[in-house]
């Protein structure tokens, strides 16, 4: 079965991070399929609505790292630069559905959607600092605009992950859900949203979003950083002793 699931119903499109065995952590090639459904669904007038989802137990770990450093963004139609731009662009509404981990761009994406609904299991983490990396996705401008300058830096600043209950109270997310109905709760509200007038929905949307039509900047400056740290000592070192399963040193 494909690492990323497509389907199409009643006006929804939902796309499901299908990758259990390493907790649906994402590769080049899976985000080249997610930035291509994503197109797909702007571009089908059929499609009312888009639902984010990971097969259970995970939403995603992030990014798979031995394939990012196989395979590091070269540029900005590389597959996870297509994607960020793809979802922090996107007229039509897009619900998430968390269950388990949202590590990295697992939380990031989630503040480009218009809605959330975490599971009880949900654990979400801002982790780039503790890899020698730096914020992306523009979460180093949205983040703090929606949880307050100083609950930004604690969740970024030192990585750590926090629970559902957490990022309902921050408004990270709209509820928290049992796990086994976290899924049909998204997908209900697509339908509900799908059923609307389409363009007073988009309108509505795109008048919310434009107060933030400075993340396509902001993502560039970050995406310049990013790239830089993805060949520093630093990083080395942070990925070495993430693989090796032993505290990095940064002397």
């Amino acid at each position: 079965m494909s690492e990323i699931v497509v389907q199409t119903s009643d006006g929804v499109l939902s796309i499901t991070i299908n990758r259990p065995d390493k907790k649906n952590a994402l590769t080049a090639a899976m985000y080249g399929a997610m930035a291509d459904a994503l197109d797909a669904g702007e571009a089908d007038a059929a499609v009312r609505a888009i639902v984010i989802a990971g097969a259970p137990g995970a939403f995603t770990a992030g990014n798979d790292l031995q394939d990012f450093l196989n395979n590091p963004p070269q540029g900005d139609n590389s597959p996870v630069f297509r994607f960020l731009r793809g979802i922090s662009t996107a007229s039509k509404p897009l619900v998430a559905a968390v269950t388990g981990v949202a590590v990295g761009v697992g939380s990031t994406m989630l503040l480009h959607c218009d809605l959330v609904y975490a599971a009880e299991s949900a654990k979400f983490s801002f982790p780039f600092v503790n890899l020698a990396l730096v914020p992306e996705a523009a979460s180093s401008l949205l983040l703090p605009r929606m949880v307050g300058y100083h609950k930004a830096a604690e969740m970024i600043l030192l990585g750590e992950p926090f629970d559902a209950a957490a990022a309902l109270a921050c408004g990270i997310a709209n509820a928290v859900c049992p796990d086994d109905r976290v899924v049909e709760t998204a997908m209900a509200t697509a339908h509900k949203l799908a059923a609307k007038p389409p363009t007073s929905l988009r309108l509505s949307k795109q008048l919310m979003k434009q107060a933030q039509n400075d993340v396509a900047g902001q993502m560039a400056a970050e995406g310049v950083h990013f790239k830089a740290q993805l060949t520093s000592a630093e990083a080395r070192e942070a990925m070495t002793a993430f693989f090796e399963k032993r505290p990095p040193k940064f002397g």
